[in-house]
Parts: C-alpha cells; structure tokens; sequence
C-alpha cells in the first residue's frame, strides 16, 4: 500500500476510536481497506446509521478510493445517491488526504443529498417497503482461503443478524441468507468490495465469481434459519433434505438442482 495511505488508515482508527467505528478490512501491497461506521444526527428525525467502505489503491491519494455505502436505514437507491456524490466529492479532493473529510462532509449535507427522499419513502404504503423476512441463494464459483472466508463470512452475517446456511457439497458452494433487505443487501456491498478470497498465485483478492440465483420474501409465518453455520453435504439428496426440511423445497428445484 501506499504511504499516505498507511498513514490515513492510522489516523482515522485514532479519531474513530470507539469499537465498531474504524475497521481495515484488508490491507496488501496494492490496497488497503478501511470501514468507518458513523451516524448522521437529524434534530426533529432518527439518527441514520451509515457503514461507508473506502478501498485505498496503492497510487491513493493521486488515484481516487473506491467508495461503498450501505445502512440498514436506507434504501439501495439512496446509499447508491450518497456513493456518487461522495466520488464526486473525492474527485475535487485528489492528491490529498481526504477520507475523514469524506466522513465529515456526508455527516453535514446527508439532508441536502437524500433528506427529501427519506421522508418520500416514510409515506409510501407498507406494500412498497422491504418490510419482513427475505431469502437470498448466492453461488461462488470456488473458494481457495476456505477457512478465513468460513470466519469473514460468518462474522459478518453475525454483525447483520442474518442466519442461513454456507453449504458444501463436492464443488458446489452456496451461500443462503435470511433477514432484513436491507442488511443483505450491506452483506453483498462487503461480499463484492472486501478482499475476502485469494487468487492463484496466493495473493488476497475480491470476490468476482459470484451470482445471485434468487431473491424471495418469505411468508410472514415461515421460520427462518435459527443461526448461520458452514456445513458440508455428502450428496444432493442431503442437500435436498436441508432444504426441504427449511420449506424452501421450491427454491432447491428451481435454482440449485440444475447447478449439479
């Protein structure tokens, strides 16, 4: 990485210093990640919790971060809206130092970017909203750095409050969520911008071999998953039953056994 980088990351752990508030999530010779967790205080509103992720190239700060935003308070539209206004705000701040400035700025125009969209979206009827229990099936390709990608994989289901299930069987790997929206969709923000994987000459790399094979709520009386777990399956059949087991025999038919 490079050094202004090296040097930034340290000083935003020491200016966010509560636990939870500054995390580098990866860190090599050609990058380093670092996650600020901060909330925006609105005077007459909830506060909004905001996870912004800053992927610091090895040229940073001449080359520009970049930038995920994801909050369980927020629609994907509207992290999508604060993201772009922040590369746009990076981009005047090339060359210099600039992810606490970032941090700073979204803190003191949040209402001006996606105040009004807020409030449009509090008086859209229930049927509009992301309200309940959803189900998210991901395929991965392969999976080199198996056991530190069981741990990332789980500590960050476990931070979200997903449960599900990371499941092997022979070269088939699935990933199955069950929560919020919202916080799975956070999950693939990490999932996509995090070096959570190595490539094949060792060296720690994002994950670019993953698709979505479905996305469905469930029915307000299904029972989700009680906890995430990785487990590993012998045969299809024993995959088959899992899911059947979990009332999700539809998805099993209609997305999983054609992957075999």
């Amino acid at each position: 990485m490079s050094e202004a980088a090296q040097e930034e990351s340290s000083v935003l752990a020491a200016i966010y210093c509560d636990p939870g508030e500054c995390e580098v999530l990866s860190s090599s010779d050609s990058s380093i990640t670092v996650m600020i967790q901060t909330k925006v205080r609105r005077t007459s509103e909830p506060d909004v919790r905001l996870r912004l992720v800053f992927d610091l190239p090895v040229t940073y700060p001449s080359g520009l971060p970049n930038i995920s935003v994801s909050s369980g308070d927020l629609t994907r539209a509207q992290c999508e809206e604060l993201r772009d206004r922040l590369l746009e705000q990076a981009g005047e701040r090339r060359s210099q130092p600039m992810i606490h400035d970032l941090v700073l700025w979204t803190q003191q125009n949040f209402t001006s970017v996606i105040g009004n969209s807020i409030r449009d979206e509090k008086r859209l009827p229930s049927a509009m909203t992301d309200d309940g229990t959803w189900t998210t099936l991901l395929h991965l390709d392969h999976m080199r750095a198996k056991n530190k990608y069981v741990r990332t994989v789980e500590k960050w289901t476990s931070d979200l409050e997903l449960t599900g299930k990371l499941m092997f069987t022979g070269k088939i790997i699935l990933i199955l969520l069950q929560g919020d929206r919202r916080n799975i969709q956070e999950y693939m923000v990490l999932q996509k911008t995090c070096k959570v994987d190595v490539d094949s000459s060792g060296k720690r790399c994002k994950e670019k071999m993953i698709s979505v094979l479905c996305e469905i709520k469930l029915p307000p009386d299904h029972k989700r998953f009680p906890a995430f777990e990785a487990k590993e399956y012998s045969s299809i059949s024993e995959l088959e039953k899992e899911f059947n087991m979990a009332g999700l025999s539809n998805i099993f038919n209609e997305f999983v056994i054609g992957l075999f």
